[in-house]
């Protein structure tokens, strides 16, 4: 990265999310934060559950001081699917992480730090994603790709609209929501057909803390939920004594309105699934 990006405006640190003394140091002069680090995946979480959680939530609090310190503009946490209604330890630290920044805003104080998170799903091509796995499969010879379950969706997202979607929020956040994008899902099963259609399929059924079809906005939260026209935001739970508590108009002057009882956004019902036409042009984008 240092060797592409190398403006007068960047500074490249080697450290540690856990090590609070040097996060902080990086923070210094600091405006803007956005909070990628966490252990995400979810087997090796399973099998090593306190590293986990010393990365994805002592080092999420870590953050959350560095940027006080800092008296930081604006702090943006990236969060998961696997928080809403977890079920796997990377799931469960990373719905944590979401409460310590949705609560930070209590924390701030007179401090102008605002704290909110970003949540979305799969980014395609990242390491230790299923596309970069079967690439590599393929390129081995294999004689089958491995499918979980044939009924198994995923939200897809490729890392350039994750980065749009996160620097938009900086500029329509209050603090203490969550914003989720409306983004199509993906079946398994096309994503093999779309990589390799001639190659056979075998299921060798879901791995560890795995679910079959991923939430974003839970049903519990729909009380919570506020609908606009390319995303959703989750209002916080608790109240904010330093901060607007109605988030049905954003700093950009976009309104939304709330979702209906009960409403829930899967990627098992959402309205927009890619075709496998789709996915093979997604994945083109994405990793060439």
């Amino acid at each position: 990265m240092q060797q592409e990006f190398h403006g007068p405006e960047m500074r490249y640190f080697i450290g540690d999310v856990r090590d609070r003394e040097r996060l902080t140091m990086a923070m210094r002069g600091v405006e803007l934060v956005v909070h990628a680090a966490a252990m995400k995946q979810v087997p090796a979480a399973e099998y090593n559950p306190m590293e986990c959680v010393k990365t994805n939530i002592y080092g999420a609090e870590n953050v959350i001081h560095a940027a006080l310190a800092h008296n930081i503009e604006k702090v943006i946490a990236l969060s998961t699917d696997k928080a809403a209604n977890p079920i796997n330890l990377y799931g469960a630290t990373k719905l944590c992480s979401d409460k310590l920044f949705v609560a930070a805003n209590n924390l701030a104080g007179a401090h102008r730090t605002t704290f909110s998170v970003v949540r979305y799903g799969n980014v395609l091509g990242s390491r230790g994603s299923v596309v970069p796995h079967f690439k590599k499969l393929i390129a081995s010879g294999s004689d089958h790709l491995p499918i979980t379950h044939e009924d198994m969706t995923r939200f897809w997202i490729t890392l350039d609209l994750g980065v749009d979607f996160v620097m938009q929020s900086f500029k329509r956040m209050h603090g203490g929501e969550t914003f989720v994008p409306k983004i199509p899902s993906v079946r398994i099963t096309d994503l093999a057909t779309a990589m390799a259609p001639a190659l056979p399929r075998k299921i060798i059924g879901i791995r560890p803390g795995e679910k079959l079809h991923e939430v974003m906005c839970p049903r519990d939260d729909s009380h919570l939920t506020i609908e606009f026209p390319d995303y959703y935001v989750i209002k916080p739970s608790i109240r904010f004594f330093s901060r607007s508590n109605e988030f049905l108009e954003n700093r950009l002057g976009e309104k939304g309105k709330p979702v209906s009882q009960g409403f829930e956004y899967n990627s098992g019902d959402n309205p927009h699934f890619l075709t496998i036409e789709e996915i093979t042009e997604f994945n083109h984008l994405a990793c060439g």
